[in-house]
């Protein structure tokens, strides 16, 4: 089996960090939190970053769409019931 490393600090392969991408792992730093590549001398970081690609993760729609956070008890209580 040929292993393209990723990070030689702490031998983090290719393989290794599309697994975690696949568990859900969607930016470098996610990446390095599952399994501590790019945490040490950083110069694996470009390379995580390629292997994820742009649109890897689903993007997020903003809450309340720009609407205002309502404030105070009154809106603490509304938004229990």
């Amino acid at each position: 089996m040929n292993r393209v490393y990723v990070c030689s600090c702490f031998g983090v392969t290719e393989q290794q960090v599309k697994q975690h991408a696949e568990n859900g792992a969607c930016t470098p730093r996610q990446i390095a939190s599952a399994c501590k590549a790019g945490t040490d001398c950083g110069s694996c970081v470009r390379r995580i970053q390629a292997l994820l690609g742009r649109g890897a993760c689903p993007r997020r729609e903003p809450v309340g769409q720009g609407e205002p956070v309502p404030a105070g008890r009154e809106a603490l209580e509304e938004a229990a019931a």
